[in-house]
């Protein structure tokens, strides 16, 4: 068999697992906020787990092959072709679908609420009834994402069309992240960490949801910067950042010093364009339950996120540089900023899952693991339900980097003796 798919039967049956779950989890998820959903992604990230040990720490060699490489992307294609039919688990992607008609029909999707009477005509029984927020808020979606909602459903305004198309732009995420590996000279075979990774597998094709478009236009602007093209990094940067505003948090380990071209390439994009009180935020939460604070005070903790931000923002600025992308800073900062932010929904954590291939952190794979326990979580989640997720996360982030710095500093001694 190994002959055939040029991996060793411990992979293949953890692929088996995968394949066999993903096909319970798109029979068995048959409505919107199914925590059934939940229940499959914790039971797939064992397999997942494993398998992502095998690739890295393992024998990474016995998969580093042309056909393991086919086999892992076939496996990866085969589990969304099986969750793209089906109810998607969120709401969202009836929006996407709204705002596209809402252009066709020449009205600016920023004007009106869907309940409006003046968007009366273009309501369906398709459509309008699943939407999320209809009635008090219009779209807060980006310009460049409406462009997208636009393009695709003047193709088709069916869901899974939508749904196609972010699978779509996974297979471009995908194609980037492929290209990078290659000129870091890493195993093709760690495009596993991503392609296998019940997260985003669930997320993109089963509820089609847009961060994709901005993880691929991020994942683009770090294969431009690797490339040496500044300009080009600056434009995808901005196009990212005009589908969804938080990887821009990346943009300090994209610039270089004193390099004008990126940074104007980004504003020359971003033509035009929240945090809410505190409530949700595991690390407020926690504060919260050791001291009273009146609710005036959570602009401190802002303020210290924004400052810690910064000052990581510069550290990696003002470092000695290398002329390639910085991907180590880039998942330092996108780290750093999920964790202060602490979002409610899993699917926020999905574009950490990119970095993984480059840096397999075990504290960032628990992490985008873990927050399968917020399908079963209280909206914003309560301290209780959010300590599994952030605690643990944490506490192997710190040994994995304690025990990393111990083992350089014994193999310089090494490294010296073979110097002299």
């Amino acid at each position: 068999m190994r002959r055939i798919t040029g991996l060793d039967w411990p992979l293949l049956a953890l692929a088996g697992c995968l394949l066999a779950l993903s096909a319970a989890g798109a029979i068995g998820v048959t409505h919107f906020d199914d925590p059934n959903v939940g229940v499959v992604l914790l039971l797939q990230c064992v397999p997942y787990a494993i398998a992502t040990w095998l690739v890295v720490w393992g024998r990474p060699e016995r998969a580093g092959s042309g056909r393991a490489l086919a086999t892992i992307l076939i496996v990866g294609v085969a589990m969304r072709c099986l969750l793209l039919p089906g109810t998607p688990v969120s709401t969202d992607l009836f929006r996407y679908v709204w705002d596209g008609r809402v252009q066709a029909a020449g009205i600016n999707p920023y004007l009106y609420i869907p309940s409006d009477a003046a968007l009366s005509s273009l309501r369906d029984s398709a459509i309008y009834p699943f939407m999320n927020r209809a009635d008090y808020a219009p779209t807060m979606y980006p310009p460049a994402s409406q462009v997208v909602f636009y393009l695709i459903t003047r193709i088709s305004e069916a869901p899974i069309a939508m749904r196609a198309a972010m699978v779509a732009f996974e297979g471009l995420a995908v194609w980037a992240i492929l290209q990078l590996l290659a000129l870091r000279g890493l195993p093709r075979s760690r495009i596993l960490l991503y392609a296998w990774h019940p997260l985003p597998l669930w997320e993109f094709a089963r509820s089609g949801h847009v961060d994709i478009v901005a993880i691929a236009f991020l994942l683009l602007a770090f294969l431009a910067a690797e490339r040496r093209s500044p300009i080009l990094a600056g434009v995808a940067l901005g196009a990212c950042a005009l589908v969804k505003y938080f990887p821009v948090v990346t943009g300090p380990a994209l610039y270089k010093r004193w390099d004008w071209r990126l940074p104007l390439a980004f504003v020359v994009t971003v033509s035009e364009e929240g945090l809410d009180r505190g409530t949700g935020i595991f690390w407020w939460q926690l504060i919260g339950a050791f001291v009273s604070l009146p609710q005036w005070t959570f602009s401190f903790y802002l303020a210290a996120a924004a400052l810690l931000m910064a000052v990581l923002a510069l550290v990696i600025v003002f470092r000695p540089q290398r002329p390639d992308a910085d991907l180590a800073g880039a998942m330092l900062l996108a780290v750093a900023f999920t964790l202060l932010v602490a979002p409610h929904y899993a699917w926020y954590f999905a574009w950490l899952v990119p970095f993984l291939c480059f840096y397999p952190v075990v504290g960032v794979i628990y992490l985008t693991c873990a927050v399968s326990l917020l399908y079963f979580a209280h909206w914003p989640p309560t301290l209780s339900e959010a300590l599994p997720i952030y605690v643990p996360c944490v506490l192997i982030l710190v040994t994995e980097f304690a025990w990393r710095r111990r083992r350089r500093k014994a193999e310089e001694p090494h490294a010296d003796a073979a110097l002299a």
